[in-house]
């Protein structure tokens, strides 16, 4: 097993592991814990053996909203029609911190891949909190960040694409509504990072609208710069698993008259520790 590092600040490709062999799972978890996101190409693996790998690492979260993978419940169908504009998850986001105790990580299976383009992009958020001037982490280490699901699943969603093409649904049981520190401890390495993200976040909690605003743009601004990014590049077969509580990631659509079709498991994690005083 060859373990390569992506760039200087986060992700790594796992090269002659094999997620369907017990043997090889410590060191996968140990660079998952090291690297935030990592790829593990060319794997043979069908839904089963995708789900007994996720369950190593916890109990499973049945996503609410996303077109769920015939006979596997407990498998979200991530997909774009050649015929289709949109894809789900281009915008930065961190999946589930509307949720009361964040998922854990995710487990993106590519099946069918367009010959060109639909990359994903990935941010370390400790190494964006680490750029911050010390008066600046000083400043938001105390402060909280509202997060919900209403605007992205709910009834504002419904004319998406994504909704009338059957993607995504379920638009009643987008009530999630949470609070989490902006600066959090991970609970794997002890590192601070940032957790706000530009989907889900929809205010800083005691400040006025324009203040939070203002504090988050500047934020997700920071957030995008290329010294904290990532990029995976696709090959049908390829399994990458990123950490919800230390990276952001995006989809690319730039795949236009092509299918792309991906399986998801998400790993349910904990409450989010508040990050101590500098």
């Amino acid at each position: 097993m060859d373990i390569l590092p992506m760039t200087g600040g986060l992700g790594a490709e796992i090269l002659g592991a094999d997620i369907r062999r017990s043997e090889d799972f410590s060191a996968i978890r140990d660079a998952f814990a090291e690297y935030s996101v990592i790829v593990l190409r060319g794997q043979a693996a069908g839904p089963g053996d995708h789900l007994a790998f996720a369950r190593r690492f916890g109990p499973v979260n049945v996503n609410r909203f996303f077109k769920p993978v015939e006979g596997h419940p407990e498998i979200a169908t991530v997909l774009k029609e050649k015929d289709q504009t949109e894809a789900v998850g281009e915008g930065w986001h961190t999946d589930h911190s509307y949720d009361q105790e964040p998922a854990m990580g995710s487990i993106l299976h590519a099946i069918e891949m367009p010959p060109y383009g639909g990359d994903t992009l990935f941010v370390s958020m400790g190494a964006a909190y680490e750029a911050l001037s010390e008066p600046m982490r000083r400043f938001l280490d105390g402060l909280t960040a509202v997060h919900s699901s209403r605007h992205v699943f709910g009834a504002a969603a419904m004319d998406s694409e994504a909704v009338k093409s059957g993607r995504l649904g379920n638009a009643e049981a987008a009530t999630q509504d949470v609070r989490h520190p902006v600066v959090i401890t991970h609970p794997l390495s002890g590192r601070r990072g940032l957790f706000v993200n530009p989907v889900f976040t929809t205010r800083i909690e005691g400040m006025n609208p324009e203040e939070s605003s203002a504090l988050l743009a500047m934020l997700y601004a920071h957030c995008q710069q290329p010294e904290f990014q990532c990029r995976v590049r696709w090959r049908a077969g390829d399994i990458t698993m990123w950490d919800n509580r230390a990276t952001w990631h995006k989809a690319i659509n730039d795949y236009h008259g092509f299918r792309r079709l991906m399986h998801r498991i998400t790993v349910e994690g904990g409450p989010l520790a508040t990050a101590p005083a500098a």
